[in-house]
């Protein structure tokens, strides 16, 4: 019996339309994806009352993003159905290469024995979203409308007119903001009139989850050239109960309805398990096809419609940052909307959300672009290179970080409208970085319990001091007090770790974190008296050593900008590049050569390229290297 998924079915919402002499409604999200319902669940935890319309009549079918990282983990917990997510999904903590059947790399996620949660989880989309679900329908602030399709889009600058089909209908509804996170084939877009632009990759994949009882590790696999398929890249990702999503590559000349097929899905599957040595039944539960592409929005901000996730940008599939960006891109929303719905922020706020977003998924697409030259490369130059690096992988180690797939991480926010300049001479945690949740001992009336950064800090902006003085501390409790009342629909915590020899006493409005080794300041690089503003979505708002500038934390934020001087954050390293820089470098460059070399002179670019290098390095050390690629050439042929 299989234990995939099924979503339960929810009946066709029937609503009135929103009547013109009616106050028009704070907030519609369409689209009840993860990134539309995590929108809806942020802005109700503040206040806002949200209408969310979703055109199907239950959550999404298959596996489709199942790769949660720890960023996102930490969001799903703010947002109030974390716990649930954690105790369904499967951890991980890395994976395996091959080339043909030979190990080319094997990796594992940053993590440590102070963290809270490991670096990745595997849980279907579907099992998500369901779990959201449930978190909205028992928020009395969120209604959720299915079997409720956008079909009209006007708006002026007071509010936007939706006309909305259902099953008994055409409804009108008139809201103040409306967010479109209706995904990549966004119908709010196209009524809206708006492009995505970028790129599109020729790899094609076919996507499809198994039941399978397999005794494999919960961990990437991945083939390159794989002898059950010859050519092909194939992914195989466990997720809980005894699923496993396989993902493989078509040729170019493949015709993506053909392999599509049942019949052609479980032929390949069946060759590349049997090649494993399964002799394990196993079901066909799902299946999907899949193209690359990074492409976005030039701006996430259309007059009162504001786009997020696959609706505004789309990156490809490889390192896993599509949801896990869209569920950044949510919280970061949730907060700088509601402020300025409950008019205590500008609509500056929502420039910076644009932008900030805009920026984030630029690093996705730099670190995606390369996966995705790795996993489906298009052109002769990156395929001749990508199998030249798997060969040379197979007896050198040190070019195998060239396929590691660069797995997701939380994105930063240096170049923000909000985010404060620094001095030249920070060095740790930028303005703008990400807040790592970190194990953390809470001094409490009973003695010291042990809790986590991102509990302490709560689900709204934090004060964190370091080593600070009774009075000092006094300052930062009145600085995060004076923030409360600018924003009141956000909690405000003051965190502090007392100066030696300081009796700093924890209170209501005060909360006072053991570092007896400093472990926590050294992580973070704060100095002593120095204090961490941090945003509601963990992003660092600036780093004050002066606590005076603290009274001027809320008038920025409700402005939506940053003291102007300083130096912008920026995360640049001086000096030479690394030998894993200096080799991706080298990947590229002779990648794109290669690509545009005429067909007929690629060997003669190769060969005057080997003779200038030659001449540069000199002979005895070009013959030692010749002979290590004649080597590699051996495992190329077979």
């Amino acid at each position: 019996m299989s234990a995939y998924y099924q979503p339960r079915r929810y009946p066709a919402s029937d609503f009135p339309s929103t009547p013109d002499d009616d106050t028009a409604l704070p907030v519609v999200v369409v689209g009840a994806g993860p990134v539309g319902m995590a929108v809806a669940l942020g802005l109700a935890n503040r206040g806002v009352p949200v209408t969310i319309l979703e055109a199907a009549d239950r959550v999404s079918f298959g596996s489709r993003a199942i790769c949660v990282s720890r960023h996102s983990l930490e969001v799903a917990e703010r947002l109030g159905f974390g716990a649930e997510v954690e105790r369904i999904a499967l951890p991980w903590l890395g994976g395996r290469s091959f080339y043909r059947d030979r190990e080319v790399l094997r990796f594992e996620m940053p993590h440590s024995t102070s963290d809270v949660r490991g670096p990745m989880v595997n849980v279907s989309q579907s099992e998500l979203e369901q779990v959201m679900v449930d978190a909205l329908t028992s928020n009395p602030l969120v209604t959720l409308h299915w079997a409720a399709e956008v079909s009209g889009v006007e708006q002026d600058a007071e509010q936007v007119r939706l006309t909305v089909d259902t099953a008994f209908g055409s409804r009108r509804l008139r809201a103040r903001w409306v967010v479109a996170a209706d995904g990549a084939r966004s119908r709010l877009r196209k009524l809206s009139g708006l492009r995505m632009e970028g790129d599109t990759y020729e790899g094609q994949y076919v996507i499809a989850d198994i039941h399978w009882r397999s005794g494999l590790p919960a961990e990437r696999l991945v083939w390159f050239d794989a002898p059950s398929n010859p050519g092909s890249t194939i992914i195989m990702h466990q997720q809980p109960n005894d699923i496993w999503r396989i993902d493989y590559q078509l040729d170019a000349s493949d015709d993506p309805e053909l392999e599509t097929s049942e019949e052609r899905i479980r032929d390949r599957i069946s060759r590349h398990l049997t090649w494993l040595r399964n002799d394990v039944p196993w079901t066909l539960e799902w299946h999907g096809y899949y193209r690359a592409r990074a492409l976005a929005l030039r701006d996430f901000r259309h007059g009162r419609v504001l786009f997020a996730g696959d609706a505004a940008h789309l990156v490809p599939i490889f390192g896993v940052r599509g949801l896990n960006s869209g569920m950044e891109d949510a919280e970061t929303l949730a907060w700088q909307l509601a402020a300025v719905v409950g008019g205590h922020g500008d609509e500056s706020l929502l420039r910076a959300y644009s932008a900030e977003r805009h920026a984030a998924w630029r690093q996705n697409v730099d670190n995606a672009s390369k996966s995705t030259l790795v996993m489906s490369p298009g052109g002769h130059g990156f395929r001749t290179t990508r199998d030249a690096v798997l060969a040379l992988a197979t007896e050198r180690s040190e070019f195998s970080h060239l396929v590691n797939p660069r797995q997701s991480s939380a994105t930063h926010a240096h170049a923000s409208p909000l985010t404060w300049p620094v001095e030249p001479d920070v060095t740790g945690a930028l303005p703008g970085d990400p807040l790592e949740d970190r194990k953390v001992l809470v001094r409490a009336v009973g003695g010291v319990e042990e809790s986590s950064l991102n509990a302490v800090r709560g689900t709204g902006f934090a004060f964190l001091g370091f080593e600070l003085a009774p009075s000092d501390a006094d300052v930062v409790a009145a600085s995060a007090e004076q923030l409360a009342e600018s924003l009141p629909a956000e909690q405000v915590r003051a965190v502090v770790t007392a100066a030696p020899g300081s009796a700093v006493e924890p209170g209501d409005d005060l909360t006072v974190v053991e570092d007896p080794d400093a472990a926590l300041a050294q992580a973070l690089g704060a100095r002593a008296g120095e204090v961490f503003v941090v945003r509601p979505d963990g992003l660092i708002l600036c780093r004050v050593t002066d606590l005076s500038a603290l009274s001027d934390v809320a008038r920025h934020l409700v402005s939506g900008t940053a003291p102007t001087g300083g130096i912008a954050p920026s995360r640049v390293e001086g000096g030479l590049p690394s030998p894993e820089s200096r080799r991706e470098r080298v990947w590229l460059a002779l990648s794109r050569a290669l690509d545009s070399a005429a067909e007929s002179d690629r060997e003669g670019m190769l060969t005057r390229l080997a003779m200038l290098l030659g001449d540069k390095v000199g002979h005895e050390a070009f013959e030692e290297l010749l002979e290590a690629a004649q080597r590699t050439a051996k495992t190329a042929r077979e």
